[in-house]
């Protein structure tokens, strides 16, 4: 298993993965999340493959074929009225193809994002989760994350 910087090339494995993701989300959250295939479309995935400061990491197996990638990003705080200044790698998404999970591929690519945490001198590592997802809340603790905070909602019936 190879763990690469994305490229153009990549764009269809990883808009096949995206897919995924969106429909993982929409039968979680069918109440919030609304029919599309994916949030990027070829045109803004590209875009953000360009981007030196938007690295996305693919996870290639022996064959060629892309099964995994993570979407980050660094978040600077600076001169914030409550906060201290610090720096924070921001994982924007994380996928590994649902036929290739529980072999490794996931662990290989959160390591890929903490070595650019520390290269890019980042204080540390966040990401947001849906709290539907157990399975990734799971993975996500056993790579060492902890809750940092939550967003709570209540619904309103009419």
């Amino acid at each position: 298993m190879t763990i690469r910087r994305a490229d153009i090339p990549d764009c269809n494995e990883i808009l096949r993965l995206l897919g995924q993701i969106a429909a993982h989300h929409r039968k979680g959250r069918p109440d919030l999340m609304g029919n599309c295939r994916s949030k990027l479309d070829r045109t803004e995935l590209a875009a953000i493959l360009r981007d030196e400061q938007q690295p996305v990491f693919v996870a290639q197996d022996g064959n060629g074929a892309v099964c995994g990638y993570a979407f980050c990003r660094v978040l600077d705080t600076k001169n914030h009225p409550v906060l201290n200044d610090r720096r924070a790698l921001y994982i924007d998404d994380f996928c590994v193809d649902e036929t290739r999970r529980h072999q490794g591929v996931g662990k290989l690519l959160f390591q890929r994002c903490e070595e650019e945490a520390v290269a890019r001198g980042c204080d540390d590592i966040e990401l947001n989760v849906w709290e539907f997802n157990k399975n990734a809340i799971a993975f996500y603790q056993s790579c060492g994350m902890k809750t940092q905070r939550r967003q709570m909602e209540m619904k309103i019936k009419y």
